[in-house]
């Protein structure tokens, strides 16, 4: 079977939800078994019902936190030998301009998008290294390439996911690790209905129209779909790709003028 995932461990962060929840859930079906780390419990519980039948077993942690994280990461080696794969899907939002984002907004994105990343891969990487195999892929953005309106912070954040994705696949590539990054246009995810029901009630589905058309395609991808580019590159069948960002944006950055 293609991109199948059987005897593989894979740790998903921020499997909770959205993107996260997809891959971990995309994942399971290929025969992974799969580490569910989330912040929230309740949601990373929810994600695990989801995965009747499949492998899954929930690890609380804040990325956020280096010390938990480590923990974390070898605890999931007691308990199942290794770590074959490494998803960095934990990451948080925020709408605003230069003169309009708080220093502790800055502070914020860049501890969970940044900091968070660094932390799960610093923490998986010795196990990795000790098998001389592993791949890790990072959640950028098409943000993190293009100017895109009020994401100054963000934006920031996710710029610097792609450059620790390319530095971590140069040192380590002889070492059979693999690095790679996703950077998806607009997903539909819950992110995005909170966002419209708190800035534009009444006018939900009138926003959601004009956001999907901001992609040539003229739709928001599915969660599952950026899960679906996610197995490609975590599977044995992408042994020979590393160091790559892939935008999976409806055409957003190659076909908007």
């Amino acid at each position: 079977m293609l991109f199948s995932l059987k005897d593989k461990v894979a740790v998903v962060t921020g499997a909770g939800s959205g993107i996260g929840r997809a891959i971990a859930t995309t994942f399971g079906e290929q025969g992974a078994t799969v580490c569910i780390v989330d912040l929230q419990n309740q949601t990373a519980e929810e994600t695990a019902r989801q995965m009747t039948g499949q492998k899954a077993s929930v690890w609380t942690c804040d990325v956020t936190d280096q010390s938990a994280m480590k923990k974390v990461m070898g605890d999931i080696v007691q308990a199942h030998g290794r770590i074959d794969i490494l998803v960095n899907s934990a990451g948080i939002a925020h709408i605003g301009r230069l003169e309009t984002t708080e220093e502790k907004d800055f502070e914020r994105l860049f501890n969970v998008n940044v900091k968070g990343t660094y932390n799960a891969m610093k923490c998986a990487l010795p196990y990795m290294k000790e098998q001389r195999k592993g791949v890790i892929l990072n959640l950028a953005s098409v943000a993190a390439t293009t100017g895109i309106s009020d994401r100054f912070a963000y934006s920031m954040t996710k710029g610097a996911v792609v450059s620790m994705t390319l530095s971590v696949a140069k040192d380590y590539v002889q070492e059979g690790i693999r690095c790679n990054c996703v950077s998806p246009g607009r997903v539909h995810t819950p992110f995005v209905d909170g966002f419209l029901k708190a800035n534009y009630p009444g006018r939900e589905s009138e926003m959601f129209e004009k956001l999907s058309k901001t992609q040539p395609i003229g739709r928001m991808a599915k969660p599952v779909e950026i899960a679906n580019l996610a197995l490609y590159l975590c599977s044995d069948e992408a042994s020979f790709i590393t160091g790559c960002d892939y935008p999976i944006d409806g055409g957003f950055l190659k076909l908007n003028s």
